[in-house]
This record gives C-alpha cells, structure tokens and sequence, in this order.
C-alpha cells in the first residue's frame, strides 16, 4: 500500500491561462519522521494549551481589520448558520419537481437534506469571497451546492454493505436501510450527475464567465473521481484487505495518507477551489487556498480519527469506535492519539498561515472554519 502513487489527471485546457490541478505531493502533509511536531494549536478562547481540549466553541472572535490594530468581532456560528441556511433552501429548491420517479426523489432529499455542518459548501462561499468580496457569494452558490450533493452522493455509498457498512448516518439510518439497496445506489449516482448540471447550469444562470465555471466544473470532476474519492475510497477497502487475518490492518502512515488525500481532502479542496475560481481569484490566489484547503481536509480526517476513539455514538451521529473495532488504520492507531491530536495542531497551524497577506476580515470565515474543524466535538 505505501507504494500507491499519487494520481495525475490531465485536461484540456479551455483557455490559454487554464491550467488544471494535477494531483501530486507538492504538500507536504506527513511528516512521521519528526518527533517535535507543533503542539496544538489554541483556541482563540483559549489562554493556554491546558485550555484546549474545553475549548469547543470559535464563535465570536477579534479579528484585526487595519493596519492601526482596531478589531471587530467575526460571530462564525452566525456566518456558518446563515450560509448552511442558503445552501440548504438552494438544495431542497433544486430536489423538487425532478422527472424521475418518486422513490428516487425521496431517497435523494433524505440524505441531502439531512442537515450536517455544511462545511464544504460554507468553505466553497467563503473562498469566493476571499478573492471576489461579500457581494460575489451569490457565485458561489451553485458550487456549493454541487459539492454537498457530491458529498452526499460518497456518503450513501461507502455506508452500504459492500464498503463500509454502516447502518447510521447523522442521527438516523442510512439510506440503504431507509431505501433498500439498489435505491440507495442509484440515489447516489443521480446526485453525483445532479451535481455537474447543478454547477453548470447554476453558474452560467449567476453570470459566472463560462471559462470560469468550466474549470470549477473540472475540480469537482477530478475530486469525485480517480483524482479524488473514487481512488481514495478503492485504496482505502485494499488496505482493509490487506489487513485481513488476525494481524490488523497493513496500511502504513504513507499509504494512509494517499488514502484520505484522496478520499476526504481532495473534496474540501477541490470546495474551496472551485470557489475562489468562480471569484475570480488570480493564480496565486487559488493556490494559496488550494494549499489553505488541503490541509483543513486532513484535519478533518484526523479529528475524526480522533473522535471515533474519544466520542459517542450520539454524539457522533454515526457508530463510533468502529475503525478500531475492525482493525483499520487510522491516526491515533499509527501516531498514538496524542500523536495524533499534536498532527492536528501542526495542520491547523499550516492551514492559517495561507491566509496570511489576505484581507484579515475576508479570510476570517476561512481562519475559524479551521479552527472550527480543529475543535469540534462531533
């Protein structure tokens, strides 16, 4: 597993300026050699580190806005509360009247509509207005949108039975449970498609430049699909595989790493890409967030390594302690879970200093959606 290469995927350029992503280990996100990792970052509630693990809240913060050192305060819980709000009524609005028949509808908006912290999408928003300023969200909505279907769309998938066979899902059963089997794949493949026209259609109807909206649409392709989930999640059942026969899993931290690039940070990338592209960021721009976003995906997956081993079930929303229950590879398995909790400190550290050079009150939505990520409970 750890000799897994890392996927490159080309296409054709629409524009001369146009130059897709091409998935390579440019960052480096693992650094398993060193053994004086960054201690974890603190929260900005925080007065120091003995603090951080009560801190479980971001949501009203000073961000500096000039020069002079004058502040205002960012209310995050607000700004995520009101963009998950829009993104929500645009999907439940896109969900109805569809031409299939019903039963599909239904397994569809069951899970889409089922609530969830909305990151990705808050992520792909705040990005286009990092570049593009408050008035561009709007923009943005329908990449949002199509993320969260995308998301969505894995998530239906890798709970049934022939990957990871999970029977709850945010708070109650999966759609496989819910729908049946077959239902809840084809529901999962009609929002991945739904997804693409969603974003297309969507951007050209918000007057997002067609070269624009082109080169969002290829983020998404290339994080769904071999450059992103579909390989990561593959890697992911080979490595369980592999694993099999009493000795637990074989996957070491290199091939793990591969696996939630892949897997889980290739789509928050990808959000927050496609975003600032819709924005009109610059080159630079889009790589900084790029580079932003990667990193903020990996603290994802490593908090939730995390939590699987520290929370609940109800807390989660999802079974926890099933990673460990089978064997797999996680995080706190391979580093330790302090380990792990310092990586994550080391990632969100990293992740924040992107933003540096931006607007600090236009990168402040981006700065506590880290630090949200980093903290959060479930």
């Amino acid at each position: 597993m750890d000799k897994l290469a890392s996927c490159f995927v080309h296409h054709g350029a629409p524009t001369q300026s146009f130059k897709p992503h091409i998935l390579q280990r440019s960052i480096p996100l693992l650094s398993p050699g060193r053994r004086s990792v960054a201690p974890v970052v603190r929260c900005a509630a925080a007065a120091n580190a003995a603090t951080v693990s009560k801190c479980t809240s971001v949501a009203d913060v000073a961000v500096v806005t000039g020069g002079g050192g004058s502040s205002s305060s960012f209310d995050f819980e607000r700004y995520l509360s009101a963009k998950a709000k829009a993104v929500h009524d645009a999907l439940d609005a896109t969900l109805q009247g569809l031409r299939c028949p019903e039963s599909l509808t239904e397994s569809m908006r069951y899970s889409v509509l089922a609530g969830g912290k909305r990151l990705r999408p808050a992520l792909a928003i705040a990005a286009c207005e990092l570049v593009g300023g408050p008035t561009s969200s709007a923009a943005a909505i329908p990449v949002a949108c199509a993320v969260e279907m995308i998301h969505t769309s894995s998530l239906i998938h890798d709970d049934m039975p022939c990957m990871d066979d999970d029977a709850l899902r945010r708070g109650r059963p999966s759609n496989h449970v819910a729908f049946g089997e077959p239902t809840a794949l084809l529901a999962g493949d009609a929002l991945l498609a739904l997804a693409f026209e969603h974003a297309a259609r969507g951007c050209a109807l918000a007057g997002v430049p067609a070269d624009r909206a082109l080169r969002a649409v290829v983020e998404l392709g290339c994080a769904a699909g071999v450059g992103g989930v579909a390989a990561g999640q593959v890697a992911d059942m080979e490595g369980e595989r592999s694993g099999t026969g009493g000795g637990g899993s074989a996957v070491g931290l290199a091939a793990l790493e591969y696996i939630h690039v892949h897997k889980t940070a290739r789509l928050v990338e990808a959000a927050a890409a496609a975003g600032a592209v819709v924005g009109g960021g610059g080159e630079a721009e889009v790589e900084r967030v790029r580079r932003y976003a990667r990193r903020v995906g990996m603290l994802l997956q490593v908090v939730d390594d995390v939590l699987d081993v520290t929370g609940t079930s109800e807390q989660l929303g999802k079974t926890a302690g099933k990673d460990a229950a089978a064997g797999k590879a996680t995080y706190p398995r391979l580093m330790g879970l302090e380990g792990a909790r310092a990586y994550a400190g080391e990632l969100l550290e990293k992740a924040e200093a992107e933003l540096d050079g931006f607007d600090p009150a236009r990168a402040a939505p981006l700065r506590h959606l880290a630090r949200f990520v980093a903290y959060r409970q479930h």
